[in-house]
């Protein structure tokens, strides 16, 4: 029949399709129903159709890579190389043609020309996210993004020699990185780069994934939900925006539905006991229990006699005989605890019994079978709450216990102690003749506590009076139309619900006798409860969907089974959605062997309400009952439309019967107060009535809201006083007042404003032919909150046998049914391995603690597939940047507010006795102490024993450095100008080559040497540099010598083109024919060249007038003078790490003592030591060097006090970088040496950067007596710390928030501004200064300024704006560096030596490193710090960008089987703290991750790597 498009009232509806069907009921009403007598899956059929309708948009998920041993580490040589999967044929084809380029052999001896090293190093050029890496900063147009990406080559780029294998973090890979040199024209780099149109890299397996995975991310998604995020400067702010489309409730309120009068019959007991006394007494023959053993056949049966006298018995015993003579131990009303197995009803019927006729009440519970039992510690809290001291058992039970080694009962977590007594009968004393059991007439105290447990994973106890036990009873009776002497099969748990009701109490008010069939047989058996139906004639059956499908299973055994006898076949859980099915496939299947289509009964009940609705049994011939078919979708709003266009997203469901006798129901909206319903609209079913559950025991508060509902109407005011309880189900009144469930409110799963049921979700699950992957009945549907919304989880037990392909290609087809039938996305889907999910004691899954696990990452899943971009649809608004000539001025300086610049005091005039004045070159101050002070120790190198190996005083220093000038002019014949290599071990050689050259002219180029075990990795750096510098000479030491010409190192590099090689071990003793002075201090004094972490190979040029600057600078910043002695542990080849090891000292006469960092390796405590032992007051480190003895020597303070290291002296210890200041491993160095007596003020830090080498530098000097809070590093206190709101940052924006506010990051004071040093903020892309609370570019103007980039290619041009430029407006005149960092500038409440407040500068990250993602600027470093967090299993972590795709790469410290637990939790938290969508999740061993000599990550590095495939991944995890 055609139906109108327009949804109608699906009431008006259903009772439209059935005028011409009406059916009589038992109750007598006429009721009109809609007959649908379909006996075929429908929802089967949906997922079919739904899934054949997303074959043809040809889907391809690209499939998780994954180590052929995630279980079991391989040795490297097994390990299989990651799949190669790829997209469509036509992305395949063009890779395929672009990848045909003949590779190249790995060394050719006439590629070996400088300029090829730059063609490579250009190659494999490395850019961030934000373009402006291989670019000036001040370029107007970035290149387009795909032409800057990476390009793996087919002969290997030259790698970062400063990868050298870092001791503190495992076995370190060594990565070829790729290097580029800064100052290339744009036109070359696009020229020599190999590209596919789509800018993805030649020949790259993981690429081509990437590239799935964009494609599948380029599908239209879902239109946007009714909510959205602005990300404002203040909040997050949502802004509902109502869907027009949303279907509303359109019928009148309900109308409260009554149920059939309870019949008063005349010999209905005045209590249960008293039915029970009564059978014993006149039917004791009568059987009452028949149990049956594990093979299904009967092992006793208990008669009514039996069952009367031993619960008189256990009663007697229970009153009288635990305690001493005197004292009773159990009064009426106490609580006491049933502990019986499953298997052994005949014990727990005893026990319950004797609980009400002693008068205390029975709370039975599972058997504890293990400590670590699923949601044992809330059993617990049930028995605390409830204040249970007594448990009962019996003893075959008792002896199963788990036991201590002293064979006492465990004490399990959570519970409260418990005494144990044994119930069986020899153990029971028989009561004397005069003592008989009380038996009052039932009132409303409690009669036993049923638990239950909540959606949390509470376990809370339900108690039932003794009134509503008796009425329940009656009302089953009539409802079920019991007879006395009918037989009963139960196949359910007989502790709680319907098999205790049934099973249990109503059985026994009417003389049932019940076979107990436990779940140990049905699992062996699936057929034996049909099978005891059919011996025993049984008239009523109770039974479970599940039940009614094992035995459907497994009925090919059976010819001659009859189900003729069964005039009620009881459905406990026919309110699921997959129950119409079950139902039907079974009726199917038994309808042959006698089984009546009106017998099956469904029914709908919940702990709180006890039974809510049954299906009254049928009459013979009558026509079928009403099926519902209902729109997903209207659901989902919580309204019924009849499914009438799309059959795919319909919901079938059965009813299940009337309302119970003698109770009114209604329905009210499941969150606010309780207001009833309309007559189409979805809600939480409430009942009225004597025959229900009274309270949660001993939780009042939470019993409030539960069992005392007064229903409101549409204006909030009640209609009656009548208080109902909410039964938990959510459901609708049908046409003749039937009943229908669609769900459980702890089921229901609230995504976007819209309910989703778990239980539906299941069933799609399985409908998706899971036999070959999941085991039926091991799902776990749920939802996490992650972003401000629900997000559905699912988590399936995978069959031993299943492949990954066929578990990648379920879980994919999953994703797409429920994305097709529920109109809701997947967040996660996980496969666990078979028999690991928490189980409840019937074998079901504990759900709250599989989320728990979920949530902790220890589900250890063997597959999961995250879905946040097709689910997470409320992320903010992407910024949009104003574009025109007005942004110049927005965002840059508001009225009023004051620009953010900062400055150190003034270098001065020098006082006319500093004779250094007279010197304006460092050679002049070497010479001028020679003479003066010839035997001033300047440098004291140590070794790792703490010995001294060697010293240079003034002179000595001065001689060797004439010898080596010597030596450069003789041997080398070298110009004046011409640069000279140095490749030295940090050392004193090293401090005597520089002089030498500069005593040549020459200008010295320091270059790390080779590592001797890595020359692969660490070779090529030194080449490239040696020929980019052009150098026409290199120094170095025989042994480095011997290396550079060895055939190892002619694997790598080719050694036949080195300039002129000079050994400088043993020179003769000459003087060179004189010292050489340059004609100006603007002349070049060395080249500093460095690896950037963005891998930027960059050589900066220092003159001598701001070599001068700055050690004059440093000099006055640290008070360094003759008389002081510093200790520096730091590597001495580029930035501030050379200037304080080799020209400070000359230039300020203190003595520095030289700790080679590498020494720390083999003796960790060699620079705490020798600071306690030289009592050295001003130590210098880097970022490694602190984290080395943090993590080596944290946990061995005692031990070094025991040696007497006491850093009490230590005032100052600088670590020195070019980096955002580490708080956290500041902090942990301080707390962790406190002990041995670091001051707390003694860590500071320095800042410099390629510009300019040193912008800050913090040393404390000591308190001085009257002057208080003075100036932040000198006497006052430590660098200042804020804390700034992370979602202002991303704007550019610095809004200072309270310490431990929600998104807020610490920065610390990146140290005290040097002496003639201006920094300014401004912003990067208009160039104008920023206010105060903005974020910008650190521009710095000062004396010791670097002159420019060193290039080949006389580019300077292209770069010459990063060392002198000007603001577009405020001070047009002063020159600026730009240092490339973002930074800010705060005013602190501190003041400085003249009296005005301080302003500190805070440094936050590298400009070449910030991601720019959704139109927001982030920091990989706090993404990092978010995701090591995340899990206890992370050691360290990387972020890059890849196609706007955000990569996150994890050293995975734990055990392989964690590595998949980590791909939820990162994504989780970056989503949490960032609002970032994860695209890649790469899990790798411990040391992957590149660092650089100053601990820094080379992200771009490791980008190349994996896009190249070099990584070896434990798992990488493609989210969709």
């Amino acid at each position: 029949e055609s139906t109108p498009q327009k949804p109608l009232r699906a009431i008006a509806e259903i009772s439209r399709y059935c005028k011409k069907k009406t059916m009589t009921v038992c109750c007598g009403q006429n009721i009109s129903l809609l007959l649908f007598s379909v006996y075929a899956d429908i929802h089967t059929e949906a997922v079919q159709a739904a899934l054949a309708k997303h074959k043809e948009e040809k889907m391809a998920l690209p499939m998780p890579t994954k180590r052929r041993s995630t279980y079991v580490q391989s040795p490297i040589e097994t390990r299989t190389p990651p799949d190669s999967s790829s997209g469509s044929e036509d992305e395949t084809s063009v890779r395929r043609q672009s990848s045909v380029v003949a590779p190249q052999p790995p060394v050719n001896p006439n590629l070996q020309s400088p300029d090829s090293w730059i063609n490579r190093s250009v190659q494999g050029s490395s850019t961030s996210s934000s373009a402006s890496s291989t670019l000036s900063h001040g370029e107007a147009k970035p290149q387009p993004q795909s032409q800057a990406q990476p390009q793996p080559q087919p002969h290997a780029p030259p790698p970062d020699v400063t990868a050298v294998a870092h001791p503190a973090r495992g076995p370190r890979v060594d990565l070829p990185s790729n290097a580029v040199v800064r100052g290339m024209s744009r036109g070359q780099s696009r020229s020599s780069m190999m590209e596919t149109a789509d800018g993805v890299p030649v020949s790259s397996r993981v690429s081509t994934k990437i590239q799935q995975l964009l494609n599948t991310l380029k599908r239209p998604k879902r239109p946007p939900l009714s909510e959205f995020f602005t990300d404002d400067s203040e909040e997050i702010v949502e802004v509902p925006q109502p869907d027009p489309n949303t279907p509303k409730p359109e019928g009148r309120q309900i109308i409260p539905v009554k149920g059939e009068p309870l019949g008063v019959v005349s010999n209905w007991p005045p209590a249960l006991q008293a039915a029970l006394a009564r059978w014993g007494a006149t039917q004791g023959k009568s059987p009452a229990l028949t149990a049956l053993d594990i093979t299904g056949r009967p092992l006793y049966t208990l008669t009514y006699g039996k069952l009367w006298s031993r619960s008189v018995k256990l009663a007697y015993t229970l009153l009288n005989k635990l305690g001493t003579k005197n004292e009773q131990i159990l009064k009426p009303g106490d609580r006491v605890a049933l502990v019986y197995p499953n298997s052994d009803p005949g014990m727990f019927w005893v026990a319950f019994y004797g609980c009400l006729l002693a008068e205390v009440i029975p709370v039975p519970i599972e058997v504890p079978l293990s400590r670590k039992d699923a949601g044992i510690s809330q059993v617990g809290f049930l028995l605390g709450s409830c204040g249970v001291g007594l448990a009962l058992t019996s003893e075959i039970c008792l002896k199963g216990l788990p036991k201590t080694p002293t064979g006492e009962i465990l004490q399990f977590k959570g519970w409260p102690r418990l005494k144990w007594v044994v119930t069986d009968s020899k153990y029971l004393t028989k009561p004397s003749k005069d003592w008989q059991p009380h038996i009052p007439t039932a009132n409303t105290d409690p009669a036993y506590i049923e638990y239950k447990a909540s959606k949390e994973g509470t376990v809370v106890g339900v108690a039932v009076s003794k009134v509503a036990m008796l009425t329940h009873c009656q009302a089953l009776t009539q409802a079920c139309n019991y007879c006395e002497g009918e037989t009963l099969v139960n196949v359910l748990d007989f502790k709680k619900d319907m098999g205790l009701w049934h099973g249990v109490l109503t059985a026994v008010m009417n003389r049932i006798h019940t076979i107990s069939v436990p779940y140990a047989v049905m699992k062996a058996c699936p057929l034996s409860w049909v099978q005891r139906v059919h011996i025993h004639k049984a008239r009523i059956a109770l039974a479970k969907c599940r039940d009614l499908h094992w035995a459907m299973m497994a009925h090919r055994d059976q010819r001659d089974t009859s189900l003729a006898s069964l005039r009620m076949l009881i459905v406990a859980d026919g309110a699921n959605p997959w129950s119409v099915s079950s139902c039907d496939a079974f009726l199917n299947v038994f309808q042959s062997h006698g089984l009546k289509p009106e017998v099956i009964c469904p029914c709908a009940t919940s702990p709180e309400a006890m039974t809510v609705a049954i299906r009254r049994p049928g009459v013979p011939g009558a026509p079928l009952p009403a099926r519902a078919i209902l729109s997903m979708g209207g659901l989902s709003h919580g309204v019924i439309r009849v499914n009438t266009e799309d059959k795919n997203s319909a919901l079938t469901v059965q009813d299940v019967g009337h309302v119970m006798p003698g109770a009114l129901m209604c329905i009210v909206k499941p969150d606010g107060p309780p207001q009833l319903c309309k007559t189409d609209e979805i809600g939480e079913i409430i009942i009225n009535s004597r025959a229900g559950g009274n309270m949660y025991y001993g939780l009042p508060g939470v019993t409030k809201n539960t069992f005392e509902v007064i229903p409101v109407n549409a204006n909030g005011v009640p209609i009656g006083e009548i208080p109902f309880v909410r039964s938990g189900l959510l459901g609708f009144v049908g046409p003749g007042s039937l009943i229908f469930v669609v769900g459980k409110i702890e089921g229901l799963l609230m995504v976007s404003g819209r309910r989703h049921n778990a239980d539906d979700l299941v069933a799609t699950a399985l409908a998706v032919e899971p036999v070959k992957t999941v085991y039926r009945g091991r799902i776990a549907v749920f939802s996490v909150t992650v972003f401000y919304d629900e997000r559905v989880v699912i988590v399936a037990e995978q069959r031993p046998d299943a492949s990954e392909e066929d578990s990648f290609q379920w879980m994919s087809r999953v994703l797409q049914a429920i994305d097709s039938i529920h109109q809701v996305g997947l967040y996660c889907l996980a496969l666990v391995p078979a028999n690991t999910l928490p189980k409840t004691p019937l074998g079901g899954i504990h759900i709250s603690d599989t989320k728990q696990f979920f949530l902790d990452g220890s589900l250890h899943p063997c597959n999961i597939l995250m879905c946040p971009h097709t689910c997470v649809t409320n992320l903010p608004k992407p910024r949009q940047k104003q574009p025109g000539p007005a942004s110049v001025m927005v965002g840059n300086l508001v009225a009023g507010k004051r620009i953010a610049q900062a400055a150190g005091r003034d270098l001065g005039m020098i006082e006319d006795q500093d004779l250094v004045r007279k010197h304006q070159y460092l050679t002049e101050a070497l010479q001028w102490r020679a003479q003066t002070d010839p035997d001033h120790v300047l440098y004291v190198l140590l070794n790792a024993k703490g010995v001294t190996v060697s010293t240079a005083s003034c002179v000595q220093l001065h001689k060797r450095a004439e010898k080596i000038a010597a030596a450069l002019t003789e041997k080398g014949s070298i110009n004046t100008g011409e640069n000279v290599v140095l490749l030295y071990p940090p050392g004193i050689d090293l401090i005597a080559a520089f002089y030498g050259c500069l005593y040549a002219g020459c200008v010295p180029v320091n270059v790390r040497p080779p590592h001797p075990q890595n020359l692969a990795a660490t070779l090529p750096t030194v080449r490239m540099i040696i020929d980019v510098s052009k150098a026409a000479c290199i120094l170095t030491t025989q042994n480095l010598m011997r290396i550079l010409r060895s055939k190892e190192a002619a694997a790598s590099v080719n050694i036949k083109t080195w300039p002129t090689i000079i050994d400088t071990d043993d020179l003769p003793r000459r003087r060179p024919p004189q010292i050489y002075k340059p004609p100006t201090a603007e002349m070049i004094a060395y080249l500093d060249f460095s690896v950037s972490t963005t891998g930027m190979l960059t050589g900066v040029k220092i003159s001598h007038a701001a070599v001068s600057a700055l050690c004059r600078s440093i000099k006055l910043q640290c008070e360094l003078y003759s008389s002081r002695q510093i200790a520096i542990c730091l590597d001495p080849y580029c930035g501030l790490g050379f200037v304080l090891w080799c020209l400070a000292s000359v230039y300020s006469g203190h003595q520095s003592i030289l700790i080679p960092p590498f020494e720390l390796e083999s003796c960790l405590s060699l620079w705490l030591s020798t600071l306690s032992q030289y009592r050295i007051r001003d130590t210098f480190c880097s970022y490694s060097v602190m984290e080395l003895c943090t993590k080596g020597l944290g946990t061995q303070t005692e031990l070094l006090k025991a040696r007497g290291v006491n850093l009490s002296c230590v005032r100052s210890c600088v670590v020195i970088a070019e980096e955002r200041p580490r708080l956290a491993l500041t902090h942990s160095f301080s707390k962790l040496f406190k002990d041995v007596g670091l001051s707390s003020r003694a860590v500071s830090t320095a800042f410099g950067s390629r510009v300019n080498l040193a912008v800050c530098l913090q040393v404390h000097r000591p308190e001085l007596p009257g002057i208080t809070q003075t100036y932040a590093g000198t006497t006052g206190p430590d660098p200042c710390t804020v804390y700034v709101d992370m979602k202002s940052l991303r704007h550019d924006r610095v809004r200072l928030v309270e310490r431990g506010a929600p998104q807020s990051l610490p920065l610390m004071e990146s140290g005290k501004i040097l002496p003639g040093v201006r920094v300014i903020i401004v912003n990067p892309e208009t160039r104008g200064p920023l206010g105060d609370s903005h974020l910008g570019e650190i521009w710095v103007n000062s004396p010791h300024n670097a002159s420019g980039y060193y290039t080949i290619y006389g580019e300077e041009s292209l770069q010459a704006d990063h060392f002198n430029t000007k603001l577009s407006f405020g001070d047009p005149q002063t020159l600026w560096a730009r240092t490339g960092y973002l930074g800010f500038v705060k005013r602190t409440e501190l003041l400085d030596a003249s009296g005005d407040r301080h302003d500190a500068l805070f440094v936050v990250g590298s400009l070449d490193e910030t991601l720019e993602l959704r139109g927001l600027r982030y920091h990989p470093i706090d993404i990092e710090t978010s995701v090591s967090r995340a899990h206890r299993s992370i050691a360290e972590s990387a972020v890059f960008t890849w196609t706007n795709l955000l990569v996150v790469v994890s050293e995975l410290c734990g055990s392989e089987q964690d590595a998949l637990d980590l791909v939820p939790l990162i994504t989780n938290v970056v989503l949490e703290e960032h609002h970032l969508i994860v695209g890649v999740v790469v899990i790798v061993d411990p040391g992957v991750i590149p660092i650089n000599s100053r601990g820094e990550k080379q992200r771009m590095h490791l980008r190349d790597s994996f896009l190249a495939d070099q990584l070896d991944p434990i798992y990488v995890a493609y989210n969709m």
